[in-house]
Formats: C-alpha cells, sequence, structure tokens
C-alpha cells in the first residue's frame, strides 16, 4: 500500500496554520543553535549527514520559556511508534527511520544532548494510512511527548495533546507548560530509566574499549591503567559546565609540538572543568599528576593523517559515553565504567586490597537500613569509587526535596549534603580518581574525599551512618575497619557487607570487640553471586546498632535473602541487561527484608518464620555465631499435614503402578 506522508503532512500544517502557530519545514533553521544540534547529531541512519525534522516549531510565553517542538510524520500503517518489551521508545536504528514518535524523539535528543542550555523539549509523531472520500486523511493519528532533563531525558506521554493539538496555540502556552511541569517521573519509572542508563552506558563503555583492543597500536601503547585514566580524563573534558565550553572536534587541531598539541589542549580542558567545579588545588594537582603521562604520550597527541588517536577517541567518549553522564539521577556511574573494563584494568594491589565495587542496588539497600535521611552525616573509610556515598547523598537530596518548600533553602541543604555531610577515605589513586569523578557528576567538587590510608586518618567527622565493603583480605576480614570506625562514633547505625565468615569465629577478636559497645541488629545472608564473578566469597550484611553495648538477651534478625529476586550470571561481553534480571519481583524482595530490618510492617511475605527464612534468635557476646546457617530453625517433628502428604503420595503412587499393570 502507498504512503499517504505527502496527505498526512498537508493535515498537519493546516492544522498548525488555524492554530496560528508558526512552523519550519525541511531545512529551514528555527534558529542558529537548533540548527547547529541538528546538523552536528548523527543522523537517522546513525551516520552523518545531519538531521531534517519533518516539521518543527518553538513555543514561547512572556516570561521567556522556549520550547522546541520536533514533528516526525509517517503515512503508513501502523507507523505511529514502536515499543520495546518493556514498554519503552525504542531507539533502534530501524525504529528510529521507520516510526514517527522514534524519529522525533531522535531529533529531539539530539537538541537536548548538543544544547548546553536546553532543557526541554516536546516531540510529536503523527501517522495516518487511509483517505477519506474528501481526499483527507481518514485515520490522521498523533502522540506526543516530554523529554526534559530533570526527567533524565526519559519521555513522558503527553495526552492532552494526544490527536488534538490544540495546546500548541500561543492562547494555551501557559496551560500547556502547567501541564509539562507536573509531568514528573514516578519512583518506578526512576528505577527503570536509572536501569537503562547503566545498560546503554555499560554498552558504550565496552563498545569504545572494543575499539582500543582492535587498535593494535593503541593495545600496546597504553599500560593496564593508563587506559583508565585516558577514559577518565577524556569524560572530563567532554562534560558540560558553566563558563567553561566542553571540547568539540574543532578544538582539536592537530598539532605536532610537544608544547602545543591535542594532549595539551584535552588537559588544560580537564584543569579549567576541576577549577569551574570548585575543586581544591590539592584534588587538582593530584588528578593532573595521575593524568599527564598519558595525555603527554607523543603517540596519542601527534597527528596521523591529521588527526591524533585523541582526537578520534574523544569524539567516541562525547558522542556514546558523555550523554548518559549529564543526568539528575544519582548513580555510582564512575564503580560502573570500571565494572564495564574489569578484563582490561587492573588495579595496582588489587589483590591485597580486594577491590570489588557493590553494585547499586545493594549500596542503596544498605543505605536504607541505616535509616539514612537529608540529616545524616554518612562516611566510608575503604570508599573505592565512592558508590556508597552517591548512594546516600540520593536518599539525603530526595529526603531534603520532599521536607523543604523554600527553594533557596533546598538549594542550600543539598549544597550541604554534598560539601559537609559525606566523608570518604580510599588509599588507591586511580581508585580515588574515579571517586572524585564521581563526585563530580553529581554536580560537586568540594566534597571530603581524601586520598589515604583510613588507619592514618586522624581528622574529625561527627558521622552518624556507617557504609563500607572492606577489602576482605584486611585483619577480621575487614572486620578491623569497622571497629575504628565505630569507636570515632557517637551514635547511629551501620551497615557492612562482608566475608560472611568474618561473623562465624574467622573475624578474630573483632567481633566480640564490636559487641562490647555496639548491638548487632539483623544479620542477612546475600546471594552467593552478588559480584557476578568478580568474587566468589560469600557476603553477609551485619546491620549495627553504634554505641550500644550488645544485649545478650537481645534479638537479633536473621534472614536467608539467596533469593533475592535477581538471576545473574557472568558473560563477560554482555551488558547488565543480561548479567543481571529481575526474575521474581527483586524491588519487593529488597523492600521487604528492607521492612523487617527496620521493624516496620511488609507489603509482601516472601521471609517468614513460617517458611523459615525469617528467624529472630539471640547471639552469644564471643562474635562466633552471626551467620544465618547458625540460627536457621529444622523442625524435625512431623506435623498432621506431613502425615497426610505422605500417605497422599503413596496412593498415588499405588495406584500409577495399578493402571499400568504392575505388581
Amino acid at each position: 500500500m502507498a504512503s499517504i506522508e505527502a496527505q498526512v503532512t498537508d493535515r498537519c500544517k493546516e492544522k498548525l496554520k488555524e492554530l496560528d502557530v508558526r512552523y519550519y519545514v525541511g531545512t529551514e533553521d528555527i534558529n542558529p543553535e537548533i540548527a547547529a544540534a541538528l546538523k552536528t547529531a548523527n543522523s537517522k541512519s546513525g551516520g552523518s549527514g545531519g538531521n531534517f525534522p519533518d516539521l518543527q516549531c518553538l513555543l514561547d510565553d512572556e516570561r521567556g520559556r522556549c520550547v522546541p517542538v520536533m514533528i516526525e510524520l509517517k503515512g503508513s500503517k501502523g507507523k505511529l511508534e514502536k515499543l520495546d518489551k518493556d514498554g519503552s521508545i525504542s531507539n533502534e536504528q530501524r525504529a528510529i527511520q521507520g516510526f514517527a514518535v522514534n524519529g522525533a524523539v531522535h531529533y529531539g535528543m539530539a537538541l537536548l544532548t548538543h544544547i548546553d542550555d536546553l532543557q526541554e523539549v516536546i516531540i510529536i509523531g503523527i501517522n495516518g494510512s487511509e483517505i477519506d472520500s474528501t481526499g483527507g486523511v481518514k485515520d490522521f493519528t498523533c502522540k506526543a511527548y516530554y523529554i526534559s532533563k530533570k526527567n533524565g531525558n526519559v519521555p513522558k506521554h503527553i495526552s492532552e495533546l494526544d490527536n488534538d493539538l490544540t495546546l500548541l496555540a500561543g492562547r494555551n502556552t501557559s496551560k500547556l507548560y502547567a501541564i509539562l511541569d507536573n509531568l514528573l517521573l514516578t519512583d518506578e519509572e526512576k528505577e527503570k530509566a536509572v536501569r537503562k542508563i547503566e545498560e546503554r552506558l555499560e554498552a558504550s563503555v565496552k563498545n569504545i574499549h572494543q575499539s582500543l583492543y582492535d587498535d593494535e597500536k593503541t593495545r600496546a601503547l597504553l599500560g593496564m591503567n593508563e587506559k583508565l585514566y585516558l577514559f577518565c580524563g577524556l569524560i572530563m573534558a567532554g562534560l558540560p559546565t558553566n563558563g567553561v565550553a566542553a571540547l568539540d572536534d574543532l578544538d582539536f587541531k592537530g598539532n605536532n609540538s610537544t608544547s602545543n598539541n591535542d594532549g595539551q589542549i584535552v588537559l588544560n580542558r580537564i584543569m579549567a572543568f576541576l577549577d569551574s567545579k570548585h575543586c581544591s588545588q590539592d584534588k587538582i594537582s593530584m588528578i593532573l599528576n595521575l593524568l599527564r603521562n598519558v595525555f603527554n604520550k607523543g603517540e596519542m597527541w601527534r597527528p596521523q593523517g591529521g588527526i591524533s588517536i585523541l582526537k578520534t577517541l574523544y569524539l567516541k567518549v562525547k558522542e556514546e559515553v558523555i550523554p548518559y553522564l549529564v543526568s539528575p539521577f544519582h548513580l555510582d556511574f564512575a564503580g560502573k565504567i570500571l565494572n564495564s573494563l574489569d578484563d582490561w584494568v587492573q588495579i595496582e594491589n588489587d589483590i591485597a586490597h580486594d577491590v570489588v565495587l557493590t553494585p547499586r542496588y545493594v549500596t542503596s539497600f544498605m543505605a536504607r537500613l541505616c535509616r539514612t535521611d537529608r540529616n545524616s552525616l554518612v562516611w566510608d573509610r575503604a570508599m573505592g569509587s565512592a558508590g556508597f556515598l552517591v548512594s546516600a547523598m540520593d536518599i539525603m537530596v530526595r529526603d531534603a526535596q520532599e521536607h523543604i518548600l523554600d527553594e533557596d533553602e533546598l538549594e542550600a541543604k543539598i549544597r550541604c549534603i554534598k560539601e559537609k555531610q559525606l566523608l570518604g577515605i580510599e588509599i588507591l589513586g586511580n581508585v580515588y580518581l574515579l571517586a572524585v569523578l564521581n563526585m563530580i557528576l553529581m554536580g560537586d567538587g568540594s566534597s571530603n574525599m581524601i586520598c589515604g590510608d583510613s588507619h592514618k586518618w586522624n581528622g574529625s567527622f561527627d558521622a552518624n551512618v556507617f557504609l563500607l565493603n572492606p577489602p576482605y583480605s584486611a585483619p577480621g576480614k575487614g572486620l578491623n575497619f569497622v571497629l575504628e570506625a565505630l569507636s570515632c562514633m557517637h551514635n547511629g547505625y551501620a551497615a557492612v557487607l562482608i566475608q560472611e565468615n568474618a561473623g562465624a569465629g574467622q573475624g578474630g577478636e573483632y567481633p566480640r570487640r564490636l559487641l562490647e559497645n555496639n548491638t548487632l541488629l539483623a544479620s542477612i545472608h546475600m546471594p552467593d553471586k552478588l559480584f557476578s564473578g568478580k568474587a566468589s566469597v560469600q557476603t553477609a550484611v551485619y546491620v549495627f546498632k553504634v554505641n550500644q553495648p550488645h544485649d545478650p538477651d537481645g534479638l537479633v534478625k536473621f534472614i536467608d535473602f539467596t533469593n533475592d529476586g535477581y538471576s545473574r550470571q557472568n558473560r563477560k561481553k554482555s551488558t547488565q541487561e543480561v548479567n543481571l534480571r529481575d526474575t521474581d519481583n527483586a524491588a519487593d524482595r529488597y523492600a521487604e527484608v528492607e521492612a523487617l530490618v527496620l521493624g516496620k510492617k511488609p507489603k509482601t511475605s516472601y521471609y517468614t518464620k513460617e517458611n523459615g527464612l525469617y528467624v529472630e534468635d539471640v547471639i552469644t557476646l564471643k562474635g562466633n555465631d552471626w551467620t544465618f546457617a547458625q540460627h536457621r530453625k529444622i523442625d524435625a517433628i512431623p506435623t498432621e499435614e506431613d502425615f497426610k502428604q505422605t500417605v497422599a503420595d503413596y496412593l498415588s503412587f499405588k495406584v500409577s503402578q495399578l493402571l499400568r499393570g504392575e505388581k
């Protein structure tokens, strides 16, 4: 059946004219900024060549708020929009080219990605496939979405614009803006968006790594950790910030000079970026010292055919990675990057220091177990990439947003949270670099991130929340970190993800000493494949109330969390979407365990005393009976139901024998 796209286009133009809405067609430019963004972004086919939306509009009001509208038109049956299995708008190449909504989303994302100051766009897909008796479009159908940076660029459906463009009229702009301002993501949508961002970021990082690996010269040029430094440096050079423009392809001059080359251009941009984020001079100097050796390598900046390796790699990072890092969500981006590169990044002394980064859903879970809120003071004395601190920050900021109405007061509180209410210490310089990058991505460069030995740190911080996944090779399987930290705290809670047998007699004197001044509240037996092949130890989360000696008659909550709702595998070249799948209501599972530990009524009942997955019991003060297995209740006395089931099974067996003619 022939396409009627021309008729659909005419119908749309007529409607916009009726509403007195100025529209732009084909190669017409709304303004130079939008034109440049559409030209710079990859085309719908995935290559260069620019982008040409079928129709464009620009809504504005008397207050100066301007919202671009990208409209894509199709004229064939079933070509309005293509959704993925999870209900999100597909970004596959064929969907972008073949469906109206998907193509419009592509144009909208091009604007949000390449115009730093732009915060929001409206996209509209319009389709029709039948002509009526008058020559008009019989099934003219449109669907609109709002895409904004405040929502992490996740499209939100504007139902009021479905099949009716009236709200685009100038007289209705204020009404439309009020609708847009109330289109916020639900918690479920945020979690879904976070997973999408993580999966796409991981795929992009693996893709760039593969290109590095496939190039024999580059592979031989960069050492183990130099690839990590290269990656972090290019990210900082490509991140937008107030007062400092991100590098673009024209900034790379391809000079063949030791004092003026592409490597120096990147380093200067990194220094300006860190300075604009109000990083201390010590922090800037340390980061630059780590990065200089990579960006000063002649083979990296020396042009080959007029283009340096640095320029080629930077353009890949800017196009494929940076868009996922500019997000309103607080995520352990750096940890995700490092885990994505674990097959080619080796941390110095990683065997001794056991560098295994905790998954985000676990860091968030542990932060909630510690009652983290907007007034918490949180620290991690072996912070790695700062994943625990990022999760705690997210909870603290959300709590502040829910309780503080005044905008100035809220802004001041969020700044205080980021600058004064978090403290992290990390001994490894290159992992510390990741932590700093993480906090910068969260919008702060002056937070309390310390590179050094936490055992020798003598500063002061009145923490009331302690979160930790310690190196398991340390004394007491890492409980020495816990004892040191809790000894400095006056009150609050601690959650520690640690090798489980540290609480079953393998932790030396540390468990006993911890109970002298702290109460063990809960012991959670974690899934055995928690780290997806990066570590094979069995772990547990131990939750403490700080500065309250353990009462030998106090009940401890023991939970078998072997089935947390996720199915795991460890395919090296696969992304999180494949390696970590929610197959049994994982969100409900974590919420139920959290409720049990916090003494709240769970909304589900998977972990119960009746099925043996939840036990309350006392422990000794020796510190050698903290594991779930040591308190599992095994009822050896058969019940009447057991007897009935046995008889039923026997009778079923005898009947099947008779039916088969067996004796």
